[in-house]
């Protein structure tokens, strides 16, 4: 880990002085830094980063896009941008979704004010190790008043053959009055079998008014160990609608967070997880009320399958000042294994009077009066099973907006089950 390193790779991408000395000051934090706190989860001896950056080989084989739909697209194999489609009348608009290097030329300004802004560059150790050694990425920009009827995918992958360093920054921007519907997938492409490390932050700024749809399916091999951190940043009356499915392979530890600084600003959180194998997963879900009427909800469903381990924090935070707020969250886990292991850990922290707050959290097995009803009906238990676990994750699949996907997540909860 030398300074030097970092310094070539901001000279080889031609990067502003701006982020080349906000790499070098990040740098410098990271022996100072603790790890983020992820309660009751033991990850500080996962290796998360072991101090490269660089770029990936030459690609030598890509996916099947033509499997993919025709939604507008950008997709990064590695470090590699593989594919842009950006309709001309959109771009007319002004609306930007390129790589991460070619929006600090198109719209330098923006990418400046915005990047690291959502999560502070000396947050935690991991942030500053982020800041320092990500190597690739992307930026949507959607401009004032722009809206964006059809979802626009950002499909990242990494590649199994490869131990270069999955570290990506993706910066989302929606301006003033916007509406966007996003959907964003990290996945390992391959039957590799090469360890290899991921650090992923995703910035998502909503700006007064702002409406905003993410969706996002992880789906990181088992070689892969990941940290994983989405945040949004709301305005005036913005909304992030979130719904994310973590169907990782490997262990992972994920922070997805929204600050509500906006009066009337609203998150909607809806996490799906599945742990199958020896996998560990840690996943911390907070919604932080600093606006006066701003809402907050989280919504938690997972599923643990042989001996795997799952983590629910479901954190509600209302400082003081944001009179009228809203936090409200649930936390439920279904084991079907004796073997698994699993925590919904519900934490609220009220610094104000007039708000609404609560929290329900529940861990169990399948109920044995939904099976026998199935199982009545003329259903294997597997089916049976596969049915229930469906309708119990089935809050956050409807959300997602692509029809190819949800039917692929349903697919890839079938397979997962089947295996057992």
């Amino acid at each position: 880990m030398t300074k030097e390193l970092i310094q070539e790779f901001s000279q080889l991408h031609a990067e502003p002085e701006w982020l080349a000395s906000l790499r070098q000051k990040a740098f410098d934090k990271i022996d100072q830094l603790d790890l983020p706190v992820i309660e009751r989860v033991k990850f500080h001896r996962w290796n998360l980063g072991d101090g490269r950056i660089s770029d990936s080989e030459p690609l030598t084989s890509v996916p099947d896009f033509t499997s993919l739909g025709d939604n507008l697209k950008f997709i990064q194999m590695g470090t590699q941008t593989v594919l842009e489609q950006l309709p001309a009348d959109l771009a007319e608009q002004g609306v930007v979704f390129t790589d991460f290097h070619t929006a600090l030329e198109e719209i330098p300004e923006l990418v400046e004010k915005h990047f690291m802004s959502a999560i502070k560059y000396d947050e935690d150790k991991l942030a500053a190790y982020h800041t320092a050694y990500f190597n690739s990425g992307a930026v949507l920009y959607v401009p004032d008043n722009v809206e964006i009827d059809q979802p626009i995918e950002g499909i990242f992958y990494q590649d199994s053959e490869s131990d270069v360093p999955f570290n990506k920054h993706i910066l989302i921007i929606a301006g003033k009055h916007s509406k966007v519907n996003y959907l964003e997938r990290l996945e390992t492409y391959g039957e590799g079998a090469v360890p290899a490390t991921a650090n992923i932050t995703v910035e998502v700024i909503a700006q007064a008014g702002a409406q905003i749809k993410f969706s996002a399916i992880d789906r990181l091999g088992q070689n892969v160990t990941a940290y994983i951190s989405r945040r949004g940043k709301l305005d005036n009356d913005a909304m992030i609608d979130w719904a994310i499915g973590v169907m990782n392979e490997g262990n992972v530890v994920a922070d997805f967070d929204s600050d509500l600084y906006g009066k009337g600003s609203h998150a909607d959180m809806k996490v799906v997880a599945l742990s199958s194998g020896k996998q560990v997963q840690g996943i911390d879900t907070r919604v932080t009320n600093y606006g006066c009427n701003s809402i907050g909800n989280i919504l938690q469903h997972g599923v643990i399958l042989e001996k795997g381990t799952l983590t629910f924090n479901g954190i509600g935070h209302i400082i003081k000042g944001a009179k009228g707020a809203d936090a409200q969250q649930e936390s439920r886990v279904l084991m079907l294994s004796d073997q698994a292991r699993s925590d919904a850990n519900p934490i609220l922290l009220i610094d104000e009077n007039d708000v609404t707050a609560g929290h329900a959290a529940s861990i169990g097995q399948v109920d044995p009066e939904d099976m026998y009803y199935l199982m009545s009906r003329g259903l294997d238990k597997a089916t049976a099973e596969r049915l229930v676990v469906r309708g119990f994750l089935g809050s956050v699949i409807v959300e997602i907006p692509v029809k190819e996907v949800r039917d692929e997540m349903i697919e890839n909860i079938d397979i997962i089950l089947a295996k057992r």
